[in-house]
């Protein structure tokens, strides 16, 4: 893994060292051709290498749904007179139920 160091990188911006020599690149190219170089095309490189696309929001939402629904319904394994260490336990075996049941077991 490559350090990341923003004090060094274009604008400060918390680029690792190939995205920062990419936006540089960019930069130096716009200039030999005698074009602007602080671009719609430029922000938009930053954006992608600062936000990179993920999965479809769609999908990852209803994965983030299951998880919750799974989590209530673990919770409720737990009493609230338990002592921490076993409703953790209870906690992670019903979320591991939870998971099992969801992949058919």
């Amino acid at each position: 893994m490559t350090d990341i160091d923003p004090k060094t990188s274009f604008r400060g911006l918390p680029l690792t060292p190939e995205q920062d020599v990419e936006i540089r690149h960019y930069i130096t190219v716009k200039k030999r051709h005698g074009e602007a170089w602080d671009t719609p095309e430029l922000n938009a490189m930053l954006k992608d290498m600062l936000e990179p696309p993920g999965e479809d929001e769609e999908e990852s939402g209803l994965d983030l749904d299951v998880a919750k629904s799974a989590a209530e319904r673990a919770a409720t394994f737990v009493d609230d007179a338990m002592e921490p260490i076993e409703a953790s336990e209870e906690f992670n075996a019903a979320m591991e139920f939870e998971a099992m049941k969801a992949q058919g077991f």
